[in-house]
């Protein structure tokens, strides 16, 4: 409870949700998806647009295709703060169109999936960073692969690949979790211990902020495999790496014409899978919301984010920069 206190009482101090506003920006709409790193990047979006570009932002909860498909028909909202473009099938008419501009990848290094071991069993063992390591010494990581839960996609994808791995043959257990909170449970309970661990995991998340994790060479992507790889049926499965997820910032084509310094800034706003897994980790050790997350990044990260800003925005966000 004190800690939510603190924050609130910083967020009022950074004038977050203030409203403040100035003539030359205007009204200005921005999507809020639900997810956690979905959640910072809207409220520090916000903050920077209202208190540096005095803009008067309006949040408006969506998803990524929902989100797409409004902006097709109604040209809002203006800003789409994070869109997963592998699961939006209407993207690239959009862009094509011109009734969206891509400005950037928000999450820079890209979303990616993958196999993994905890830091201090790489440590230890760096030879069980490649798939080739762990199956010449399967009791290392347990005998076990943590695999997610039934029903995802990771999961056939996982599973056709232990089959062209030989888990079975090399004593492999294919686990296949619950739930991705048992999944994640079971990475912090062997952090806990410096237990063998071996498993799927994606970034940027929570867990892999909290918890370093090393990933497994499993050899390059193949698209064609990585299809039949998702599919129950696959005759053929195949090792290889999972594809990167982009994930965008894009803006409509009339708020780009209209908004040209506040789209400059859109289009430096970005971060790293290890500064959103760090705030998406402290987010989660303080049961704190994505606002809470934000402000945390404002008053931590000054000088990361004043480098988006133009000279007139930086004035007056003045007193919170170094």
């Amino acid at each position: 409870m004190k800690t939510r206190y603190t924050l609130a009482a910083s967020a009022l101090a950074l004038g977050l949700g203030s409203g403040a506003a100035h003539a030359e920006c205007g009204e200005v709409s921005i999507t809020e998806m639900d997810w956690g790193s979905a959640l910072i990047v809207t409220a520090v979006s916000k903050f920077l647009l209202e208190q540096g570009y005095g803009c008067s932002v309006t949040v408006v909860p969506s998803a990524t295709v929902p989100a797409l498909a409004s902006v097709a028909e109604t040209g809002e909202p203006d800003i789409l703060t994070e869109v997963w473009t592998n699961s939006a099938p209407a993207y690239p008419g959009l862009i094509d169109s011109g009734q969206i501009t891509e400005l950037t990848n928000v999450l820079s290094d890209g979303a990616v999936e993958g196999w993994y071991i905890p830091a201090y069993l790489a440590k230890r063992h760096p030879e069980l960073t490649t798939i080739g390591g762990i199956l010449a010494q399967p009791e290392l990581v347990g005998n076990r692969f943590h695999n997610c839960p039934v029903g995802w996609t990771c999961q056939v994808v996982n599973t056709n690949m232990a089959r062209a791995a030989g888990f079975d043959g090399a004593g492999i257990e294919n686990f296949i979790h619950g739930s991705s909170e048992t999944l994640a449970t079971s990475i912090a309970s062997a952090w806990q211990d410096e237990a063998p661990w071996f498993g799927y995991h994606w970034a940027p998340t929570e867990v892999l902020g909290r918890y370093p994790m090393v990933p497994v060479d499993v050899g390059p992507h193949n698209p064609a495999a990585h299809e039949c790889n998702k599919t129950e049926e696959c005759a053929t499965p195949q090792l290889g790496a999972f594809p990167t997820s982009i994930v965008t910032t894009v803006v409509t084509e009339a708020f780009a014409a209209s908004h040209p310094e506040e789209t400059a800034m859109m289009r430096n706003l970005a971060f790293t899978n290890a500064q959103m897994g760090a705030l998406l980790a402290w987010k989660a050790a303080n049961n704190a919301s994505g606002e809470d997350a934000a402000v945390k990044f404002l008053t931590s990260s000054p000088e990361v984010w004043g480098g988006w800003l133009n000279d007139a925005a930086r004035e007056n966000l003045a007193a919170l920069l170094p």
